[in-house]
Parts: structure tokens; C-alpha cells; sequence
């Protein structure tokens, strides 16, 4: 299964992208996550890529395409991908079709995850994640056991820098200014589905779960 799920900052990507890798057996890649890694290694890639996300900005198409390219060719991807906030850009979405054509693994569906603003507001700003298994947790909603500390590894819970209201302001900005363009350009391949993120999140999971099955 060849997915790519879409939202805004908070929507819930992470959570819905854990219970689809648990369901297919297919990697999760988040370029977030692997910028992440790579700033806190302190790689060039990292490097210039924390420039970007500090700020709450996007970072350049030409690193971003680099790296998807470089991971998809992995031997964990033969079975498919989960593509998280990737592409969020035309550029993007048009360079990653020739990547998939080249790989064989085509899109199969576009998860679109919608979330009006004053959830995403609390999603944001009290969301923590865990440093070693890249767990999602939330203060207000989905708390640890034990404070700071991860339920499933026990490593240390950290808040983004990127996770504070004014750059979650810049980030929609640019989320809803850069990603119509590639909703619009899915769509018309009748690749989108539109899933309401602002219900209970057993809920969120048996649309996002019949929408795939659906494609299966």
C-alpha cells in the first residue's frame, strides 16, 4: 500500500500514521522526523535544516526531494510507504511522481486530515514527543503515565521548538498557502480523501481504516 497522509500541524498524522504502519506493515516516513534526527546529530543536512524549522519555516524542496529519494530506495519500503507531510509543495508532489514511477510504487491514496483551527491551537502547544521511539503524547488529552516520561520506551518526553502558538501561525500560513496546490493536484487524479480529525480519535481511525480499505 503506497500512502500519503496530509494535515496540518496537530491534525494527527502521527497518531493515525502509527495505527496504518501497525495494520500494513508498511514504513512510516515522516520528513520531520528524519530532519529531526539529523539536527539532533548534527549532520550538514541537520544543520541546514534547523535553520528552517526554528523558524517555523519550511525546509528547501531540493534537500527535502534528496532525502525521500534516498529513503524510499531502502529495502523496508518493497512492501510500500506511509509519507508523512510529504510533498507539501507542487514542486514536490510533481518531482516525487517521477520517483515513484522509477520505484514502481505509484500513490495509491491521499489521507487529508482536517482540523479547524482552535483544536489545533491545544494540539499544538501541548503536545510532547517522545525523544527515542517518536511516541505522540498530550497534556490535555492523551497524558503519559508517568510525567515527561514515554508509556512505551521510557525515554524522555520533550516539546518541540517548533510547538509554540507563533509558529504554528507561521506554519498554517504556509501549510495552507503551499499545500492547496497539491490537494488540487491529487484530487483531479481522484487520489484525495477528506477525513474530519477534530472527532474522537477511535473515530478519526475507522474513517481513515475504511478509506484505505476501500483502495485495498
Amino acid at each position: 500500500m503506497n500512502i500519503l497522509i496530509m494535515g496540518a500541524a496537530g491534525s494527527g498524522k502521527g497518531t493515525m500514521s502509527k495505527k496504518i504502519v501497525e495494520l500494513y506493515d508498511v514504513p512510516h516516513i515522516s520528513t520531520g522526523n528524519m530532519f529531526r534526527d539529523a539536527m539532533r546529530a548534527e549532520t550538514p543536512l541537520g544543520l541546514q535544516a534547523k535553520k528552517y524549522i526554528d523558524k517555523g519555516l519550511l525546509v528547501p524542496d531540493d534537500i527535502t526531494i534528496a532525502m525521500i529519494q534516498e529513503r524510499l530506495n531502502q529495502p523496508d519500503c518493497q512492501k510500500g510507504y506511509l509519507l508523512d507531510g510529504y510533498p507539501r509543495t507542487l514542486v514536490q508532489a510533481v518531482a516525487f511522481e517521477d520517483i515513484a514511477k522509477k520505484i514502481g510504487k505509484p500513490v495509491q491514496i491521499v489521507l487529508n486530515l482536517s482540523v479547524e483551527l482552535d483544536a489545533l491551537i491545544h494540539r499544538v502547544i501541548d503536545r510532547r514527543m517522545c525523544e527515542n521511539c517518536k511516541a505522540i503524547f498530550n497534556l490535555e488529552y492523551l497524558p503519559p503515565k508517568v510525567e515527561n516520561t514515554c508509556d512505551y520506551c521510557g525515554s524522555t518526553l520533550v516539546h518541540r521548538s517548533d510547538d509554540t502558538l507563533d509558529q504554528l501561525v507561521v506554519r498554517l500560513k504556509e501549510h495552507v498557502f503551499l499545500t492547496k496546490p497539491v490537494l488540487d493536484y491529487y484530487g483531479y487524479k481522484g487520489l484525495v480523501k477528506y477525513v474530519d480529525a477534530t472527532k474522537n480519535i477511535d473515530l478519526v481511525w475507522l474513517d481513515v481504516k475504511a478509506a484505505l480499505e476501500k483502495v485495498q
